[in-house]
């Protein structure tokens, strides 16, 4: 997003109160209508569901300025997932006719949303394609490419570190954490990732990982 449709965003959102919510937090429930459409400005959000099993599936993970449901305030679909602070959130509610108000009137705001909507088609179609046709490793490492584009942080040699605990990785990929773990020890032993002492993830080598995934 270029920092003028980012601007752009805060600048209509920046009317509506500030809601802060701690780590943990739901504050859409699956079954309920949104009370509008939420900005994000700090923090993540995560949109999941439950599975028959009892284990949470997580649908998408939100950042900075992201806002949401937005599928609910344009199709009036109904709400079937959960919304949950993912760290300390700051967030802004405005009305939903307020918010599709303003995306129908900035061209570039909707061309913008239409582009992030299709970047995560193409995730979730990813992972849909090594849900029928892959395995638990291919998966695995899916879900280290896909979060190390969206939230990797890129050091000077190269490499990148991931801020994301194993468990919460496994819960985006519909793995058990036992299979999970079991798949990032093939992969540290490949000497592809290790833990970090802060308990999140360096990918020592991006390309050798996606190399992983196309073979």
């Amino acid at each position: 997003m270029s920092p003028r449709i980012s601007q752009k965003i805060k600048q209509f959102f920046s009317q509506y109160k500030l809601q802060t919510f701690e780590k943990g937090r739901i504050f859409i429930y699956a079954g309920d209508d949104p009370p509008g459409i939420f900005c994000l400005e700090e923090g993540e959000v995560r949109e999941y569901g439950i599975a028959t099993s009892g284990e949470e599936l997580v649908i998408n993970v939100f950042k900075p300025p992201a806002f949401f449901p937005m599928s609910w305030a344009l199709n009036k679909t109904p709400n079937r997932y959960f919304y949950e602070a993912a760290s300390n959130v700051n967030l802004r509610l405005a009305p939903a006719d307020a918010a599709v108000e303003f995306i129908k009137s900035n061209p570039d705001v909707m061309f913008d949303l239409l582009n992030r909507v299709f970047r995560g088609t193409d995730g979730l179609l990813l992972r849909m394609y090594y849900l029928m046709g892959g395995n638990a490793y291919h998966r695995t490492v899916l879900e280290l490419i896909i979060a190390c584009k969206r939230f990797g942080k890129l050091q000077k040699d190269g490499s990148y570190i991931l801020n994301i605990k194993e468990n919460e990785l496994a819960k985006r990929g519909g793995l058990t954490r036992e299979t999970f773990n079991r798949e990032i020890h093939k992969l540290k032993t490949a000497r592809l990732i290790q833990v970090t002492p802060g308990g999140g993830i360096l990918i020592k080598n991006f390309s050798a990982l996606e190399q992983k995934l196309e073979n």
